[in-house]
């Protein structure tokens, strides 16, 4: 699901129209997205700019069709 998935299941769960994130998640990412409503959409721009921390696990030694994990494998190299 991407962010833009989350805001308009939204807009049809509560019936609001004025409905806005705070950054965008890669469809396979995890994690919290902030979401403004109404009036609060006009925070959105300061929340933004907050600090933010990533945590990533990362396979080396592998190539995908794709650049990520979700592509087909195209080689393996043993990483010691």
């Amino acid at each position: 699901m991407t962010s833009h998935d989350v805001v308009q299941a939204l807009r049809k769960i509560l019936g609001v129209r004025k409905i806005g994130h705070t950054g965008t998640l890669d469809p396979d990412a995890t994690g919290v997205l902030i979401l403004c409503i109404g009036g609060a959409t006009k925070l959105a721009q300061f929340l933004q700019g907050l600090p933010k921390e990533y945590l990533a696990e990362m396979i080396f030694g592998i190539t995908t069709d794709t650049e990520d994990s979700q592509g087909k494998i195209l080689s393996r190299v043993k990483c010691d």
